[in-house]
């Protein structure tokens, strides 16, 4: 018999890149409302990813937040990295179970309710090279 050699979930989401990653399973919220967050911190320093969350006014923020301050977390304990130099190089959100409720309806009758969840993963990795504040100073130092 041959073994399964499915890539684990690390190597899927990195590769052989050092980095780490963290997922949130089953966040009573729909794909739809949070991936309106994931979209706003995708590709983010994890500083200003993180207080982009902090001060979004959507109740998706919360989980997202949680999920990035785990990622990073995860990156300085198992990797050695350092908080300064990470960035969330992926973010997603998947859908999870939904819950199928009834409400009563007219003449007997019912409507059907699902409450949906969702599943947030959040990959961080440190920056290949050190990003520039803004294009101006590049500028001035190529003029001296």
């Amino acid at each position: 018999m041959s073994k399964d050699v499915r890539p684990t979930r690390r190597q899927a989401l990195l590769g052989d890149r050092p980095g780490s990653y963290a997922i949130a399973r089953q966040v009573r919220m729909s794909p739809p409302k949070v991936r309106r967050v994931v979209d706003l911190i995708r590709g983010m320093d994890v500083e200003d990813a993180l207080n982009t969350c902090r001060f979004a006014p959507q109740a998706a923020s919360e989980p997202v937040y949680k999920v990035i301050a785990s990622a990073v977390a995860n990156a300085e304990r198992t990797d050695n990295l350092r908080r300064a130099d990470l960035y969330v190089s992926k973010a997603f959100v998947d859908e999870g179970v939904t819950l199928r409720r009834i409400r009563p309806r007219a003449r007997g009758g019912w409507g059907r309710i699902l409450k949906r969840s969702s599943h947030i993963t959040v990959v961080v990795e440190p920056r290949t090279e050190p990003a520039a504040p803004s294009g101006q100073a590049s500028t001035r130092s190529k003029e001296k």
